[in-house]
């Protein structure tokens, strides 16, 4: 169940609140003393978290959904947990998980002991799960408020993302965005599709990563948004060439011409990669105003997007 963008947090004894994390979300399954771990494109990443395999041992059967976070001095590092996403070799995960390790703030319970609890309403599945005393050295269960313009005010002053308001009437609907869930983010943060790449400066040819092209899909195809520079410096910059190399294309994947000034020196890739860009929102022209690349997520694939923006 996904949540709807507002710039109004509701009040009201119809709402419940709680913090939005700025992770990862997954399905954590729980069977026969195992746990499978699920990404919203219903990737299994479990072998990407082995400090979560301990909540196997905690219940026989439970489904939870929530939020894999890094914390860093009581905050979520987005840029800490984005190199996790990938990972499928054991040992370089558990390598990770010494370094940065991940909790995962759990926040409602789809099934217990064989029984779907996706009809109940939100308060009833949340009283359950509160019973269940999810507290372990890499899991959690984060409260509830009741009171959400000031929990706004709080997450902001606290640095956190923003404030997820959940009716608690509502049902729990599998892979559909609601307004039963509502999201309100302190800051601009917007996933999209990278369709191509420009190197560093004129001249430097194409050994470093100067900015990447972005768009957002649509009706019509995708739809271009900017060009990305801020926050590809480094290494960040050399990782994502490297992933962008295989997927080179000799036509733009974008919907309309670009302008010159965007498509200089331009090469062009097949848009399957998803990233996650903060920026002051979009300008005018319908491009994105002061953009900064945070990471990739290989949890989101385009046709989320299109989802989220139809």
């Amino acid at each position: 169940m996904l949540a709807m963008p507002t710039r109004t947090v509701p009040a009201g004894e119809s709402w419940s609140h709680e913090v939005k994390w700025d992770g990862m979300r997954v399905i954590a399954d729980v069977h026969g003393g195992s746990l499978r771990l699920f990404s919203r494109t219903e990737r299994d990443v479990s072998v990407a978290f082995p400090e979560l395999a301990g909540l196997g041992a905690e219940y026989a059967d439970m489904a939870l959904d929530g939020e894999v976070v890094v914390l860093r001095d009581g905050r979520p590092s987005f840029a800490s947990l984005a190199e996790r996403f990938h990972v499928t070799d054991p040992r370089r995960a558990a390598r990770l998980a010494e370094q940065a390790p991940v909790t995962l703030m759990a926040f409602d319970l789809l099934r217990l002991y064989g029984t779907a609890l996706l009809e109940r309403t939100w308060t009833d599945r949340r009283a359950t799960l509160e019973r269940l005393e999810l507290d372990g050295p890499r899991w959690q269960t984060p409260p509830t408020f009741v009171d959400g313009r000031a929990l706004h005010t709080a997450t902001r002053e606290q640095g956190l993302e923003g404030v997820v308001s959940k009716r608690v009437a509502s049902p729990y609907l599998p892979g559909r965005r609601s307004s039963h869930w509502l999201k309100a983010p302190h800051r601009t943060s917007v996933s999209v599709v990278i369709g191509g790449w420009r190197p560093e400066a004129a001249g430097a040819g194409r050994g470093r990563l100067g900015a990447v092209l972005v768009g957002l899909p649509g009706p019509g195809g995708l739809r271009f948004v900017g060009r990305v520079g801020a926050g590809l410096a480094g290494r960040a910059g050399a990782a994502l060439l490297e992933r962008l190399g295989p997927l080179s294309t000799e036509v733009s994947p974008f919907e309309e011409r670009l302008p010159a000034l965007d498509a200089a020196g331009a090469a062009w890739v097949c848009p399957v990669l998803v990233a996650d860009v903060e920026s002051l929102g979009l300008g005018a022209a319908g491009r994105l105003r002061q953009p900064a690349f945070k990471g990739l997520r290989t949890d989101l694939a385009p046709g989320d997007l299109e989802a989220a923006t139809s």
